[in-house]
C-alpha cells in the first residue's frame, strides 16, 4: 500500500499534522465548490495559453496541461531534510562535471568507469580543459524526487541540461492564491515567487569576470514551435530580459552580440533552452538553424556564460546516476543525505541476469531517456511488450538500467468522482552561482491522473499541483 501524503501509513490512516487544516477546510466546503474552482482554474490557464505537447499520440497538438487544485503540503522539518540533500547533491554534480572535463580524478580513482563518461553521447570533448566562467556547470537543476514513506525520499533522476517546469510551479501558486485566499490564511506557506529574482541574480553573478557594466542576460529559445515555448517566453518576461532566437545573435571577435533597433548589444549570459547539438552549427550539427555560428568560440574564450554549461548532459545520464552515491562521497567526503532508488546496471552480467528473470516486476529505462519514453513498466506491461523489451535489452544491455517498481506516495486529487489518491513525484529547482547553492522552497509536484498509473510526466498526460512548504 502506498504512503498517503495526507493520511500517512496504512496502519495509522489518520490525517497528518501538516494536512489537518486542509482536511477540515475540505470537510466544511460546500458541495460543488472544488469542481467550480477547478473549472475556473482551467479557464484562466486556457486564457494564459499554458500548453504542452503530448507527443506520441495521434493528434500531438498543443493542449492544456492538467492542473489539480488540491495542494501537496510539506512540513518545515521535511523541507529541511530535502533542502540539505539537494544542496549536497547539486554541489557534487558541479564538482563531478568540473573533474571529468579537467583532471578526471574520479575516473583514475575507480569511482566511475571511464567508458561511461568518455563514450557518453552527452560528453563534449570540446569542453575538456576549458572550464566555463566562474567554473559553474549546472546553474539550474531540477532533481526529481519520489517518496515511499514518512521520511523515505529518493532521487529518481537528475536534470542538469535544460530542466523544465518552473513556469508551472510559479503559475500554479498564483492560481491557488487567486482561487483560495481563505485557505492560505490557514497556512504559513513559504513563497516561490522569489525564484525569478534568485535566478536573475544567479545568472548575472555567473557572467564572465571583468565586465565594467551590468551584465546583459538573454533567454535563447528554439522558437515558438518548441513544446516548452510558453515557459521560455514566461521566464524572459519575469526576468525582464530579451527572449531571442539564434538569428537574433551573432559572434564578432569572439564576442556575442544581440541585434537591436538601437544597434549591437553585447551579451554576457545566455540562459539557453537549446540542446548542445543545435547551439553552434560550426561546432556541432552543421544543419542546425537554431543556434549561433561561432558561439562555441566565444564560449571557449570565456567571453560569454551559457546556463547550463555545454556538456552537462553527462550528469543527466541514468548510468551516471547509479554512481551518484560514490560521486557524492568522493567529492564531498560526506554520506549522501538523499539516496538513489536501488538500481541494477544492466551492463553488468549478474545484474542483467537478475533483470531478465524479473522483467514483469521491474521498471527498465534507457540510460539516455527522458520524459517517460523508452521505458518498460513491467507490472503494467503485456507479455508481448515484455518480450519485445527483452530482445532490446539483450541486444544492448549497457543502454539500460532497471529499478524496482516503487509504490510512489499518493496525494488527494480531484477526480471525476471526488477526491482520490493519485501517485505523485516532486521536482524542486536548485540554483548555483558563485555565492553558493539555493533551493526554491517547493517545486513542481507532478501527478499521475490515471488511477494506478506511476507515470507522472506531463508529456504523457500527467498533471501538476501546487507544492506548499510550511514555514513552521
Amino acid at each position: 500500500m502506498s504512503f498517503d501524503e495526507m493520511a500517512g501509513q496504512e496502519a495509522a490512516r489518520q490525517v497528518r499534522e501538516s494536512y489537518r487544516a486542509l482536511a477540515q477546510w475540505l470537510e466544511e466546503s460546500p458541495p460543488g465548490l472544488l469542481e467550480a474552482r477547478s473549472r475556473q482554474a482551467e479557464f484562466f490557464f486556457r486564457r494564459l495559453g499554458i500548453t504542452f505537447s503530448l507527443y506520441g499520440e495521434a493528434n500531438a497538438s498543443e493542449r492544456l496541461i492538467p492542473f489539480d487544485i488540491i495542494p501537496r503540503i510539506l512540513s518545515a522539518r521535511e523541507w529541511l531534510l530535502l533542502e540539505a540533500g539537494l544542496v549536497q547533491r547539486v554541489s557534487a554534480l558541479n564538482l563531478f562535471l568540473s573533474d571529468i572535463y579537467g583532471p578526471q580524478e574520479c575516473i583514475r580513482a575507480g569511482i566511475i568507469p571511464a567508458d561511461i563518461v568518455l563514450t557518453n553521447p552527452y560528453f563534449r570533448p570540446e569542453m575538456s580543459g576549458r572550464p566555463p566562467p566562474q567554473n559553474i556547470w549546472v546553474h539550474i537543476a531540477g532533481v526529481d524526487l519520489v517518496r515511499t514513506g514518512e521520511d523515505a525520499f529518493y532521487v529518481l533522476e537528475d536534470n542538469a541540461r535544460t530542466p523544465s517546469g518552473v513556469s508551472y510551479m510559479l503559475e500554479n501558486r498564483e492560481m491557488m492564491m487567486r482561487l483560495f485566499p481563505d485557505l492560505f490564511s490557514e497556512y504559513p506557506v513559504r513563497p516561490v515567487d522569489t525564484y525569478t529574482d534568485m535566478l536573475l541574480q544567479t545568472l548575472k553573478d555567473s557572467a564572465p569576470s571583468g565586465a565594467k557594466r551590468e551584465p546583459c542576460v538573454v533567454v535563447l529559445t528554439p522558437g515558438p514551435y518548441n513544446s516548452a515555448y510558453y515557459e521560455h517566453s514566461f521566464l524572459a518576461d519575469k526576468l525582464g530580459v530579451e527572449l531571442v532566437e539564434g538569428s537574433d545573435l551573432y559572434v564578432d571577435d569572439a564576442q556575442v552580440f544581440m541585434r537591436t533597433t538601437e544597434g549591437p548589444c553585447k551579451v554576457d549570459v545566455i540562459y539557453r533552452r537549446v540542446d548542445d547539438d543545435f547551439l553552434d552549427p560550426l561546432t556541432f550539427n552543421p544543419d542546425s538553424a537554431l543556434g549561433v555560428p561561432g558561439l562555441m568560440l566565444a564560449y571557449q574564450a570565456g567571453h560569454v556564460t551559457l546556463a547550463n554549461a555545454v556538456g552537462t548532459g553527462v550528469a543527466d545520464d541514468k548510468a551516471v546516476y547509479t554512481y551518484m552515491p560514490e560521486i557524492i562521497r568522493f567529492f564531498t567526503g560526506e554520506e549522501p543525505i538523499l539516496h538513489n532508488v536501488p538500481t541494477w546496471r544492466c551492463r553488468e552480467p549478474e545484474a542483467l541476469k537478475e533483470v531478465l528473470s524479473r522483467l514483469d516486476e521491474l521498471v527498465v529505462k534507457e540510460v539516455g531517456g527522458s520524459g517517460g519514453y523508452g521505458m518498460l513498466v513491467g507490472p503494467a506491461a503485456t507479455r508481448a511488450e515484455i518480450e519485445a523489451f527483452r530482445r532490446k535489452l539483450m541486444a544492448d544491455p549497457a543502454a539500460f538500467i532497471a529499478q524496482p517498481t516503487l509504490q510512489l506516495s499518493t496525494a488527494p486529487t480531484l477526480c471525476g468522482s471526488g477526491l482520490a489518491g493519485r501517485h505523485v513525484d516532486l521536482r524542486p529547482f536548485v540554483l548555483t552561482g558563485p555565492n553558493g547553492v539555493q533551493v526554491t522552497p517547493g517545486g513542481l509536484t507532478r501527478v499521475a491522473l490515471k488511477e494506478g498509473s506511476l507515470v507522472v510526466n506531463s508529456s504523457q498526460g500527467g498533471g501538476t499541483k501546487d507544492t506548499w512548504v510550511l514555514d513552521t
